[in-house]
């Protein structure tokens, strides 16, 4: 895993920068967003390991299936990262890139996992907890799950805040068989 990492990081660094440059740090996001979730498309991933297409026609054929919802750079960073044999990185080139552009904001993306709806109050409550906590503006997003069966789990940067139910009694029941 570190050396995916390791190995994104320059591409990270160089988009980002031009991002910054350009002003351009959401439409970097979307797009890189989009990209990745193409390049993670079964057929794709095939195609990107395959020899049948030579890496500038691999490129070509993925900036085609983007359908020109990329801008010139996107797609000439597409065609860089298919020359040096890369495209399999460009899911952690979006989430590294969304990690500088939180810290480049003063925001942290958080996540409330919920057994039930929330409402407006109580996301809000749970921002400005949070906001408070990590001294940074928040980006909460709130799914639910009801096998949590109550409570919720929040989870901001490598913070973990487990209030679920289910959580409580898997903790009850390590703590029965010890």
């Amino acid at each position: 895993m570190a050396e995916i990492t390791t190995v994104a990081r320059p591409y990270v660094e160089a988009v980002f920068e031009r991002a910054q440059e350009s002003a351009n740090l959401p439409r970097w996001s979307e797009m890189l967003v989009s990209i990745a979730a193409i390049a993670n498309d079964d057929s794709m991933v095939e195609l990107i390991g395959g020899a049948q297409l030579s890496r500038s026609d691999v490129a070509e054929v993925f900036i085609e299936v983007t359908q020109g919802q990329l801008d010139e750079e996107a797609n000439n960073f597409i065609r860089l990262l298919a020359e040096n044999g890369r495209l399999d990185l460009l899911e952690e080139i979006a989430a590294q890139f969304e990690a500088l552009r939180a810290l480049a904001e003063g925001t942290v993306e958080a996540e409330m996992v919920s057994a039930f709806d929330v409402s407006d109050s109580q996301r809000n409550k749970v921002v400005e907890a949070l906001k408070a906590r990590l001294g940074r503006d928040i980006n909460l997003t709130v799914t639910i799950n009801k096998a949590l069966v109550g409570g919720a789990i929040i989870r901001a940067g490598d913070m973990v805040i487990d209030g679920s139910v289910s959580g409580k009694l898997v903790k009850l029941a390590s703590t029965v068989n010890q």
